[in-house]
């Protein structure tokens, strides 16, 4: 019986997605990690399904969110980012 091997289809996913997923706002760019880390995953579960801000501050870190947060932007635009995100990278945050 043939063995899966972690590293190598790990190694295929961030050849095919690269380790960051990016989106542009105003000016900015921002970048989101194409893979959760299980530290990552345990932290999502531990906030309020609302907790939009909770959700991105894990995911952009402070510095990134820190000036995301001088951006005037709607939850529509959030939710377009969530699910742009969701569909490129496998990750589906914010759906119910």
């Amino acid at each position: 019986m043939a063995r899966f091997d972690v590293n190598a289809a790990r190694a295929q996913r961030l050849e095919a997605l690269g380790r960051t997923w990016s989106f542009e706002l105003d000016d900015d760019t921002y970048t989101l990690p194409t893979e959760l880390t299980r530290a990552t995953a345990k932290a999502l579960r531990k906030l309020d399904d609302n907790d939009v801000d909770g959700l991105l501050r894990l995911l952009m870190g402070e510095q990134q969110f820190a000036r995301f947060e001088r951006h005037e932007i709607t939850m529509q635009d959030i939710a377009a980012i969530l699910e742009a995100y969701g569909k490129e990278t496998g990750l589906g945050l914010g759906e119910d």
